[in-house]
């Protein structure tokens, strides 16, 4: 396992911040009420332990398929239901959504090969990321992926707690299944907005990770 570039200035701050306080804490505290210093070491340690964990970068087999759409997050399946898609295709289109806790590995893939026609950051809200309402108002970045088998849609929502979408798509590039699309800090969504029809492998409820769970099959 190796932690996430994404991941270096946030883990090098509370690092930092965590050496000072303990440093002042046991400085101070430790004569008197040593236990409220052990107290404070074993809380700020914990919580130097989740940043870093938060930003970890597992390496997993990944799965690959040229009629395969791929999980492009970790996460738990939250919605599966036909839409009417108002931003880029005007159309209906069936949206998968998986909603990413703290504790989820939070690095985003492509879920196919392809080109990227469409790539849009949105200003928006910070409702709770199972907000039905999320995929529209919240903070968000699309992009539309195209190859010869299907065109989809991979949207980026900022929950409640998360406050950055990284992105690193543009118009005109060629991507690779299963490489790295973007990263969402603390606790976010993903939807996948595939065509009418399409057949999903999955059911609400079910836990998926990113680059390995089969989303759904390209006739």
């Amino acid at each position: 396992m190796t932690i996430h570039k994404e991941g270096y200035s946030t883990i090098t701050i509370i690092g930092v911040l965590f050496i000072i306080l303990n440093y002042f804490s046991f400085s101070f505290l430790s004569y008197n009420v040593p236990w409220l210093a052990w107290v404070i070491f074993v809380i700020t340690f914990g919580f130097l332990l989740f940043i870093i964990s938060f930003f970890r970068l597992p390496s997993r087999k990944m799965t690959y398929g040229e009629k395969s759409v791929i999980a492009p997050a970790d996460g738990k399946v939250v919605v599966i239901e036909e839409m009417y898609d108002e931003e880029y295709f005007k159309t209906k289109r069936l949206q998968v959504s998986i909603f990413m806790s703290p504790a989820n590995v939070h690095v985003n893939r492509n879920p196919i090969n392809g080109d990227v026609l469409y790539s849009q950051y949105h200003k928006g809200k910070y409702l709770v990321a199972w907000d039905p309402k999320s995929s529209t108002e919240n903070e968000r970045h699309s992009v539309v992926l195209q190859n010869s088998h299907t065109i989809i849609l991979v949207k980026q929502i900022a929950g409640a707690v998360a406050r950055r979408i990284v992105n690193y798509l543009k118009p005109g590039q060629k991507v690779v299944q299963n490489e790295e699309l973007g990263f969402i800090k603390f606790g976010s969504r993903v939807d996948i907005l595939l065509p009418v029809g399409s057949k999903v492998n999955v059911k609400i409820g079910d836990m998926v990770q990113g680059g390995v769970t089969v989303i759904s099959d390209i006739s």
